[in-house]
């Protein structure tokens, strides 16, 4: 067509589209880059700023942070230099009294060192010179080195030598019987089993540098005869008390629930090395008992996983907002107002501000319902939580947050999430969020950087039923070491196969368990 014959109204109606289609282009691009410029801002904040958790906002003078409880929010541990403070001492010059020492344990043995000068005669007239009081100038630590011996059962044998004479008789011969051992035909003793465990899975301590620790020691070995110890000490004494923490833990009816990732080089699936494998935790809540703490490893995180763990569980599990939780039977949810505090930092804007203030006042309130009753507790929810977090969802469900920004993405979790985030309205014993998982899954994210994998999944089982035990036992006061020593010595020795009741005997928050294996304070 003639471009002369086109009219100018028509002309100027094709200007207008353009120009139309050229601001729409420009309101999507505008989009983007405010996508992109938020996700910049947070990368940059992700690695130049700081870690922790804790509101930005300063705090007026005179007022306790809302952040300074370890139950809600914990910081990254600080490894640049700290300051150091000056502390004075006054010195009481007396006999023998010195003010306690408040590093050391009570009945630690003491170890006293005598200064006594050189000459005890007097210059003037040489007569010896008496004593007239002492004083306790320093205290230290002396460390001794730990010892390996190499420990012989020796059994010996009796006969009696009248009836070896006398013919019509039977000689009888009687023969001291050893104990069991923990695996047999090693050289790993009880104690040697137990300090291997607790390096691995409380000290953190990878078994190749256990190894050069036994050398050191005289005990000469390598890390696949170590790997091997754990394993069998796993699967034969330590499985056997696993299972019934599972029995007891499947009777509760409020479960934390998390899972972080892990690596198997051999896997059974045909996956590749470098896929994730799971460990999944699971933690009790302290108005139900006993503190029980367990690890499931999977090759998986899928809800298939989760379902068999949890087949025999009825109640309510305290998670995240992932999906793998949904549509278990016989369970509720309740979903973890940490996770979506987070969502709203994230979005570093002033709704994002906002969103943080909401959540930062229900924190302020459950530190005030603390140390109340679960009954309790719900009544207060009911009557100053509830209104806060109504008015925090409808503010989010009529607040037109769209797009791909991390404010959008804060906005729709909270209301997809909405049901399961006021669940600890109704229930006093269901907790804001599900930070007790989160810490209790904490030492297999700092193992897992020294330990950097598993060879088999027979060893992430292993690693599995380790901290649990571990972790219980934390949790219920009980030093793990002494556990692992007694547990080790005394089950090889008792029939526990034939009669499983001998197990309770050795749950870590059993009542001989607690006299003879507590921490000491």
């Amino acid at each position: 067509m003639d471009q002369t014959s086109i009219s100018p109204e028509k002309v100027i109606q094709l200007l207008e589209e353009q120009l139309t289609y050229v601001k729409e282009q420009n309101k999507e691009l505008s989009k983007q880059i405010e996508v992109l410029t938020n996700q910049v801002r947070h990368l940059t904040k992700l690695l130049y700023g700081s870690k922790s958790e804790k509101s930005k906002y300063q705090v007026p003078d005179g007022q306790c942070s809302l952040f300074d409880d370890d139950d809600f929010f914990y910081e990254s541990e600080h490894t640049e230099e700290q300051s150091t403070d000056t502390v004075t001492y006054t010195v009481v010059r007396n006999l023998h009294k010195k003010k306690r020492n408040n590093s050391f344990l009570e009945g630690l043995e003491i170890e006293e060192i005598h200064h006594h000068p050189e000459h005890l005669q007097c210059r003037c007239c040489h007569s010896p010179m008496t004593e007239i009081g002492s004083t306790v100038v320093r205290e230290e630590a002396k460390f001794i080195p730990a010892v390996v011996k190499r420990v012989r059962h020796i059994e010996h044998a009796y006969e009696c030598r009248n009836c070896k004479k006398d013919l019509s008789k039977n000689s009888q011969i009687k023969r001291g019987k050893a104990p069991q051992p923990a695996i047999q035909r090693s050289i790993a003793g009880p104690t040697v089993l137990a300090k291997l465990i607790y390096d691995k899975f409380v000290q953190y301590l990878p078994l190749y540098r256990q190894v050069k620790e036994w050398n050191r020691y005289g005990l000469l070995t390598n890390d696949k005869n170590l790997s091997n110890w754990v394993i069998r000490i796993a699967e034969d004494w330590l499985l056997p008390i696993y299972h019934r923490m599972k029995e007891f833990l499947m009777k509760k009816s409020i479960l934390h629930i998390d899972e972080t990732y892990v690596q198997i080089l051999k896997r059974s699936d045909g996956k590749s090395a470098q896929s994730n494998a799971y460990n999944w935790v699971f933690r009790s809540v302290a108005y139900q008992g006993p503190i029980i703490v367990m690890f499931h490893s999977a090759l998986s995180r899928s809800r298939e996983v989760l379902k068999d763990f949890v087949e025999k569980f009825k109640g309510t599990i305290i998670c995240d907002g992932y999906s793998a939780y949904a549509g278990l039977p016989n369970v509720t949810f309740a979903n973890c107002w940490a996770h979506v505090r987070r969502k709203w930092l994230k979005a570093d804007s002033k709704n994002g501000e906002k969103g943080v203030e909401y959540c930062n006042r229900l924190y302020k309130l459950e530190r005030k319902f603390k140390h109340l009753s679960p009954s309790k507790r719900r009544k207060a929810r009911k009557k100053y939580s509830k209104p806060i977090v109504e008015e925090f969802l409808r503010w989010v469900d009529e607040s037109p947050f769209y797009g791909r920004s991390a404010l959008a993405e804060a906005a729709n979790y909270t209301l997809k999430h909405a049901e399961g985030l006021k669940a600890f309205l109704n229930d006093g014993r269901i907790a804001i969020d599900n930070n007790p998982a989160e810490n209790a899954i904490r030492p297999n994210v700092i193992g897992r950087k020294n330990w950097l994998f598993s060879v088999s999944e027979l060893g992430a089982e292993a690693n599995a039923i380790c901290l649990s035990l571990a972790e219980t036992a934390k949790a219920n006061g009980i030093d793990f070491y002494q556990y692992l020593v007694k547990v080790l010595t005394e089950l090889p020795n008792l029939p526990i196969h034939q009669q499983p009741e001998i197990i309770d005997r050795y749950l870590p928050w059993n009542k001989n368990i607690r006299e003879t294996c507590a921490i000491a304070t």
